[in-house]
């Protein structure tokens, strides 16, 4: 840890990797660094992905529709390990030009349709199967008004609060400080609209819900960044917790949090080319209580 205060230059240039978990992947430019084709599998969609609370977003979405009985939903997932830089292949980047997961492929059409950035993917999921969206203008708006909230907030949890926390090569009060304040309010967003509103555009379960559970319900449930949990105090949110508790208890998000995912008992994981038929309920009933 260096005592002296740090002076930003005049021109910022990338001399050295900047420490912490994830600096290997770090870098100020965009595009690809290597060649590599993006499989493709039989099902309608073509996902790539890795189960963080980004990619896990798409996951439960496609388990949601495949729930509701739409067959064309299938889709194949395919693992991005982005900490050994898969999301820079030329495949990738030509999905999303932004290397970052998840990226879709949608080939259910005549033509391929790429979509990246996770709200977009479940707007279009939504749009596309007439599912999980409200059909009202009152109803669209509060939807897409959380949905956005989301997108928004998001950051400073993960790449904020997270980083600092969690991942960063020192620990540094203020910063630490200013974004758990920043997370800590957003709780209180949360929890005082919950405690009017079942679900966060209203009665009904939406893709509002899936975008903010992941982040947040993982939160609620200290399944992010060691013991933030207790330090955030989350217990204290009620609402947040009667919400996450209720869509934690969905099977097709109990199915979907697990697609891709690479940590934890192998048989809590789902990779690749993925049929909604190959997950059996024995699965089901080990997950009921890990998850």
């Amino acid at each position: 840890m260096t005592d002296a205060p740090y002076t930003p230059p005049k021109v910022w240039t990338w001399d050295k990797e900047n420490g912490g978990k994830f600096a290997s992947i770090n870098r100020p430019i965009a595009g690809s660094t290597h060649e590599k084709v993006l499989p493709v599998g039989k099902h309608p969609f073509q996902l790539y992905s890795l189960a963080t609370p980004n990619g896990q977003k798409v996951t439960i979405m496609f388990e949601e529709l495949l729930a509701l009985g739409h067959k064309g939903a299938e889709y194949d997932a395919w693992l991005i390990k982005i900490g050994d830089g898969e999301q820079f292949g030329s495949g990738f980047v030509e999905v999303n030009p932004n290397s970052k997961i998840p990226a879709l492929l949608d080939r259910s059409g005549p033509q391929p349709i790429r979509v990246f950035e996770s709200g977009a993917i479940l707007l279009h999921l939504a749009e596309k199967f007439g599912e999980l969206i409200p059909r009202t203008p009152t109803g669209r708006a509060e939807c897409l008004s959380w949905l956005f909230w989301q997108m928004g907030s998001a950051p400073y949890l993960g790449g904020g609060f997270g980083h600092f926390y969690a991942y960063a090569p020192e620990k540094f009060e203020y910063a630490i400080n200013r974004f758990s304040m920043e997370v800590k309010r957003q709780m209180d967003v949360l929890d005082r609209r919950l405690a009017d509103s079942e679900y966060l555009a209203g009665k009904d379960y939406t893709i509002a819900d899936i975008a903010v559970w992941p982040w947040y319900g993982g939160l609620a449930k200290g399944l992010l960044y060691g013991e933030s949990g207790t330090f955030l105090d989350v217990q204290s949110y009620k609402n947040v917790q009667r919400w996450t508790a209720a869509i934690g208890a969905r099977p097709a998000v109990k199915r979907g949090r697990i697609v891709n995912r690479v940590s934890g008992d192998p048989a809590s994981q789902l990779h690749e080319r993925h049929d909604a038929g190959d997950f059996d309920t024995k699965t089901q009933d080990k997950l009921t209580a890990k998850t």
